[in-house]
């Protein structure tokens, strides 16, 4: 196997019922007959942005109208060492068509996908199902009655994910909280997660845990639950977040917050710098509000992650 690392393009196309295309690897090339997301090498000279365009006309007959980066995964195959950039691809013009010999289909993301998958595909798959907006909750400042009418009012308008999270309260009054959301959670398909500031026990009662940061540091493998993020403010606290084998990380403060203020930020540019070719999905953190969410895309963000501004009526 050649040692040398090829960069390749790959388009994540969603369709809003949460349809994902896949397309099998036409026959001559190695692992024919398995399923990935559509894309291929960039030639010399070429944008990851470039290259893509030209692989979706090639092989799908579409155009792309708007897309944003997303993350970046290296893989040793037997036949390639590769660093494949996936980019979600939110609007193309044409419908697809096979163009190269290739099988190709829309799968719905929580439901059957075909076989064999590429085991590059198979994490990205898992990714799609995280929010693009994640809430932080805020019921130790709003009072408990008035944050669950304001999480129902949000999980009314699409939210699909929450991060419990209240300083200074028990376990006995958190878990009360979780009482009173998981159920209204559950109805809706979202997913809610416990801060480790938390005990252990009500971690398992949700969907996962959110760590602190200090507290990742700690830990030297993943917590036994089914999802977990870890709060990042520097490019070694994404590394240990991808030893644990996260599924996300919070990066911030971006822009100035009523919480901190005066506190330094890491503005737009820090932001892309600190995450880098992040191998995992990134939310973007800090006096951000729903109308930031394309620019935070724009600079390779998953999503973002609000507590104050969400939870306004």
């Amino acid at each position: 196997m050649s040692s040398r690392l090829t960069d390749v393009a790959v388009g994540v196309l969603m369709t809003p019922d949460q349809q994902v295309l896949l397309a099998s690897r036409p026959e001559g090339k190695p692992y024919a007959g398995w399923w990935e997301f559509p894309g291929g090498k960039l030639e010399a000279g070429e944008t990851v942005a470039q290259a893509l365009a030209r692989e979706l006309h090639e092989e799908l007959h579409i155009d792309i109208l708007n897309a944003f980066p997303w993350v970046t995964l290296e893989h040793v195959y037997e036949h390639a060492h590769v660093r494949l950039h996936f980019t979600r691809v939110s609007l193309w013009q044409g419908t697809p068509s096979a163009r190269e010999g290739q099988q190709f289909g829309w799968f719905p993301l929580r439901g059957e996908l075909p076989a064999p998958l590429l085991p590059a595909t198979v994490p990205v798959l898992r990714w799609l199902q995280l929010p693009q907006v994640m809430g932080i909750s805020y019921a130790s400042i709003m009072g408990q009655a008035a944050f669950i009418s304001a999480f129902e009012r949000q999980l009314a308008q699409g939210l699909k994910g929450l991060i419990v999270r209240e300083p200074g309260w028990s376990d006995a009054q958190v878990e009360t909280l979780l009482q009173a959301l998981l159920p209204r959670a559950r109805e809706h398909a979202a997913l809610v997660l416990v801060s480790s500031r938390h005990a252990p026990a009500l971690w398992q009662r949700a969907h996962g845990v959110h760590l602190r940061a200090t507290d990742a540091a700690a830990l030297n493998q993943r917590p036994d639950v089914e999802w977990v993020g870890v709060s990042v403010h520097e490019a070694q606290e994404i590394q240990q977040a991808l030893a644990l084998k996260a599924d996300f990380c919070l990066l911030g403060s971006v822009l100035p917050t009523a919480t901190h203020p005066g506190a330094p930020t890491l503005g737009w540019p820090g932001f892309v710098q600190t995450k880098g070719y992040n191998a995992l999905p990134v939310y973007a953190l800090g006096g951000l509000q729903r109308a930031d969410l394309e620019t935070a895309q724009a600079y390779g963000a998953h999503g973002i992650a609000m507590m104050r501004d969400l939870w306004k009526a």
